[in-house]
């Protein structure tokens, strides 16, 4: 391992499964940012909400609620937590794809409240780029690997008892 510190930080490290430690401190800082401006926003829309809600709307809020104040577990151990990166990820490109761009193609996105989202989506190549794709691959959408493979080697002690095996009585 170098002893450059930069180029440790870009390395891959085995202290992390193998994932770069800017990629780790990546996902730190986005798991931060949720923590510091979207559970202050969407916790104060239910706390302070007066009268009925509107079922579907009351689902998106405690949902919008609820995902980043788990960011706090994502700032502790980031690599266990990407699957709410892929949450977060797939929700804000969909919503981009179906709802901003075909107002930004129409010329109508921009000055609006949905552009203001739109602003605050933007980022998202950048939570893309620190995503550790392989390790995310191999952790939670490659195929297991057979039984065979994965097993440890048996001991020595365990092999001879596999060849000696007495009957009973």
């Amino acid at each position: 391992m170098s002893t450059n510190p930069l180029v440790r930080f870009i390395s891959p490290d085995p202290r992390h499964e193998g994932v770069r430690p800017i990629q780790v401190w990546g996902l730190r800082l986005f798991f931060f940012l949720m923590l510091a401006f979207v559970v202050p926003t969407a916790w104060r829309s239910l706390l302070v909400h007066e009268g009925p809600w509107d079922p579907v709307r009351a689902v998106a809020i405690a949902a919008w609620a609820t995902y980043p104040a788990l960011a706090l577990f994502g700032v502790l151990r980031p690599l266990r937590w990407l699957p709410l990166m892929f949450f977060t990820i797939g929700y804000k490109a969909i919503w981009l794809g179906f709802v901003a761009y075909p107002l930004w193609q129409a010329g109508a996105l921009w000055g609006t409240p949905t552009g203001e989202i739109a602003a605050s989506f933007l980022p998202l190549p950048l939570l893309v780029a620190v995503v550790p794709w392989g390790h995310a691959w191999r952790t939670y959408f490659a195929w297991p690997r057979r039984v065979a493979e994965s097993r440890p080697a048996p001991t020595s002690h365990q092999a001879r008892a596999a060849r000696v095996r007495r009957p009973i009585g």
